[in-house]
């Protein structure tokens, strides 16, 4: 008797996941090699063309250029290769929202920490830094490479920023207090849309200087401003703020951390205020998404956090005082909700 083909399991969805790298890879020695610049308002080029240019043989120049449209990264139209609008917009160097620093640090540091992503499963250790020598998670890297990556997150930052803005109403709200809120791409995105919205970044010394520069640059040094602070080491948050914005930092440190945060939030803001948790929320029965498992397991290699789900933020919320809370699901380029707790 045959089998119903319908029901017969197929290797494919194991290949597709045992050779993620390969794509990945594969965009990250295109940007490397600078391709989509090279290639950013060209006619067209051919593999002996980019062959020439980059002084490799042409069977390499073939593979890649071919690796690269069938990802979606280049088009090719009779042996002529150009940018997909995607990689125009994202991988071109000097444009508004390039994103290549993110590809950069993904394979430069990364890489290689997922390649010992076992010892980090049996140790419950970082691979990416030493804790017992570093003193933080980016001690010691090369400042070019991190202002690369802070760049690619202001652009990452700045497309979640929009989509927050509008599924989350701030009509009512004044002053809001953005923690660990790097180059502030989310209080200048916030500001545009509410023009009563005054906002501080609270943020490390050298992250507070870009921040410095984007609010500037977007004409908002007005209503933004940057204090140097640590929410650990600090014993208090700056206070009078009616919404204190958790984005994308909560996945980053462990449970008992994240109250001691969530306690600091409580004593800053007014009666009134309230907190919003934007990260890429796992499910409650944590069996997904995978966007969100697999920051969870970035986090094993880099930080001593990982992912949570709305459940376990909203029993912390609750906790440390907060009521109202509800969650607001979204897909954004880093986050996909926003869990909110209000001080009575």
């Amino acid at each position: 008797m045959l089998e119903d083909p319908e029901k017969v399991l197929s290797p494919v969805p194991l290949m597709q996941v045992a050779t993620g790298f390969w794509a990945s890879k594969t965009l990250a020695v295109a940007h490397e090699l600078d391709l989509f610049s090279r290639l950013s308002g060209s006619s067209g080029v051919t593999p002996a063309d980019v062959a020439e240019d980059l002084e490799i043989d042409q069977r390499p120049a073939e593979l890649l250029l071919t690796g690269c449209a069938a990802l979606g990264l280049l088009e090719g139209n009779h042996g002529r290769y150009v940018n997909s609008a995607l990689a125009e917009e994202y991988l071109v160097r000097g444009t508004p929202y390039y994103f290549g620093g993110f590809v950069q640090m993904l394979d430069q540091r990364l890489y290689e920490g997922w390649g010992r992503l076992v010892e980090a499963v049996r140790t419950n250790r970082p691979t990416t830094w030493d804790p017992e020598r570093q003193g933080s998670l980016f001690d010691g890297e090369d400042p070019q490479l991190l202002a690369g990556f802070w760049e690619a997150m202001h652009s990452l930052s700045t497309f979640t920023a929009r989509v927050l803005a509008d599924v989350v109403d701030l009509s009512g709200s004044h002053k809001l207090l953005d923690l660990g809120g790097g180059s502030a791409a989310f209080d200048i995105e916030l500001c545009k849309r509410y023009p009563d919205l005054t906002a501080t970044v609270y943020e490390l010394s050298p992250i507070t200087e870009i921040a410095t520069s984007k609010i500037s640059r977007a004409g908002l040094s007005q209503r933004i401003e940057t204090v140097v602070g640590d929410f650990f080491s600090d014993p208090a948050l700056p206070s009078g703020h009616d919404v204190v914005l958790l984005s994308m930092i909560m996945h980053d440190w462990n449970e008992q951390h994240d109250r001691d945060i969530l306690r600091k939030c409580w004593e800053g803001l007014r009666s009134g205020g309230k907190v919003i948790i934007a990260e890429l929320l796992v499910d409650d029965d944590k069996t997904g998404p995978p966007a969100a498992a697999l920051m969870s397991m970035n986090m094993l290699i880099e930080t001593e956090g990982r992912n949570y789900t709305s459940a376990e933020y909203t029993g912390w919320l609750h906790d440390a005082g907060f009521r109202d809370i509800h969650t607001i699901r979204f897909e954004a380029p880093g986050a996909n909700g926003a869990v909110i707790g209000s001080k009575p």
